[in-house]
């Protein structure tokens, strides 16, 4: 869900789910990690036709109006499972091999000192001292960030210079669409992302963590911030064979918070999933993710009161063999969101195991300051949904933007440092990864938990609860990321 990880809305039942007599996207898991050479004959033979084959991981998207679709694939002895996706969307609201090392002659991050027209309206940059760690090094053009997320606005006028048309794509529906105008952003979200990333260094409106690198927008949301199966799947495939260095996932996949495992529907959504998040990491991609915006402790669910976000939520008791994607795959860096007092923000998740480090999320109500008046984060917003803001900001120069505030803020943060720290030639996953946290402000649990009282958690009133020490601990992981330290300032 564009649990984009802000606050939203989600779309009616209706307009997500069709009846059994119209066609329905299911993700297809074969046993092995390929796809039989014959798997187009064999799903018509189902009832269905193949709409897409990921063979590098034994993953299949097919479409069918039949009901007994699902039953008929699985007689074949080499699928493991079947799944329609039609009910697994989500919406916004939120040991790998190395890979080689690119010429270092290529990987020479480019200074970007100064600052732009609203600069300074963004505390979030001031508190992990990116202006600092531009000047000394604001990335690499050779780094190319892909910001999995509802597409980008490819004209605005802060990102334009930094987009990366050749690595952009739409994967709504399970296929890659180079088109331009597929991977248009027609929600706001992902433009909002993108401009934390790499929004340039100008003169107008705002500066981005690492604002020499480019940005690939891989839409995987539609415009209601759906993100279904096959697109999550289809975009991490994408990333992992077009040489993206870094991924930024601002949501969580599948309309089930917490995937179990023990179901056998959510399992092959799941492992799906996972495949492809794992060949992406196994080709180089650092994963970043944002942690959820659920106030819940991802290490000790106890229950799930929120999915499926896309129909009407059912409670369900769950323990720990469910889990959050992609935030919970292995590997994959996990981020709290703090606001301006450098406190968790009264919204985020956390959790030990899950955490890897704190960023700029926003916190309208626990941490309003001066430098952050309305507690959230300014980013760029298209021109053309300007309407869809509540708090916009026009640059002189018309550009416009807009404050959001979510785990979905957070982690932009952290994947525009680990630019730039590929930028400076480190480029293996988990290398980045170790800088990342090593590099990390380290914060303590809050003093006065009490602060969270009248925020428990969304899926079982647990109240909110800090584990661990300063080194390490539940809401802030290893610390708060800092942009200068990871640069070698």
């Amino acid at each position: 869900m564009l649990r984009a990880c802000v606050f939203v809305a989600a779309a009616s039942a209706a307009a997500i789910v069709t009846s059994s007599a119209l066609a329905q996207n299911y993700i297809v898991l074969y046993k092995s990690q390929s796809v039989p050479a014959n798997a187009a004959q064999t799903i018509s033979a189902a009832g269905g036709t193949l709409v897409h084959s990921y063979g590098q991981i034994g993953v299949a998207v097919a479409s069918s109006g039949s009901a007994a679709f699902r039953q008929n694939l699985l007689s074949d002895s080499r699928v493991a499972n079947a799944a329609s996706t039609t009910g697994f969307a989500t919406q916004l609201e939120g040991s790998v091999a190395d890979d080689a090392a690119a010429p270092l002659s290529d990987l020479v991050g480019i200074p970007a000192p100064g600052s732009d027209n609203l600069s300074g309206l963004q505390w979030d940059m001031d508190q992990i001292h990116s202006p600092e760690a531009r000047a000394i090094d604001g990335g690499s053009p050779s780094v190319v960030v892909g910001d999995i997320d509802t597409g980008l606005d490819y004209t605005h006028p802060d990102l334009a210079s930094n987009v990366d048309f050749a690595k952009s794509v739409s994967c709504v529906g399970g296929v890659p669409d180079t088109n331009p105008a597929a991977w248009n952003d027609d929600n706001g979200h992902g433009t909002h992302t993108a401009g934390t990333i790499a929004a340039a260094k100008n003169t107008i409106g705002i500066v981005g963590v690492a604002p020499n690198v480019k940005i690939a927008g891989i839409k995987a949301g539609n415009a209601a911030g759906f993100f279904f199966p096959e697109a999550v799947v289809c975009a991490f495939m994408w990333a992992g064979s077009h040489d993206i260095d870094v991924t930024n996932n601002s949501y969580f996949a599948d309309p089930w918070l917490f995937n179990c495992r023990n179901d056998p529907e959510q399992r092959a959504i799941w492992t799906a999933e996972r495949r492809a998040i794992r060949y992406a990491q196994s080709n180089g991609v650092v994963v970043v993710a944002a942690e959820g915006n659920q106030s819940d402790d991802l290490a000790h669910p106890t229950q799930d009161a929120t999915s499926p976000d896309d129909t009407d939520p059912v409670l369900r008791e769950i323990h720990n063999q469910c889990a959050v994607v992609p935030v919970e795959v292995p590997g994959v860096v996990g981020v709290t969101a703090n606001g301006n007092l450098q406190l968790k923000s009264f919204y985020s998740s956390y959790g030990v195991g899950s955490a890897s480090v704190v960023a700029p999320g926003g916190d309208s109500i626990l941490q309003r300051t001066a430098a952050a008046p309305n507690g959230r984060v300014l980013s760029t917003w298209p021109a053309a949904l300007l309407g869809n803001c509540l708090r916009q900001v026009i640059d002189v120069s018309g550009a416009t933007y807009c404050y959001l505030q979510g785990t979905s803020m957070a982690s932009p943060h952290v994947a525009g440092v680990a630019a730039l720290i590929e930028s400076t030639g480190i480029t293996s996953p988990g290398a980045v990864s170790a800088k990342l946290q090593q590099t990390a402000d380290p914060l303590a649990c809050p003093a006065d938990l009490s602060i969270y009282a009248p925020f428990p958690a969304v899926d079982n009133g647990a109240p909110q609860v800090c584990t661990g020490g300063t080194g390490y601990n539940s809401f802030n992981g290893h610390g708060q990321v800092n942009a200068l330290a990871a640069v070698g300032g």
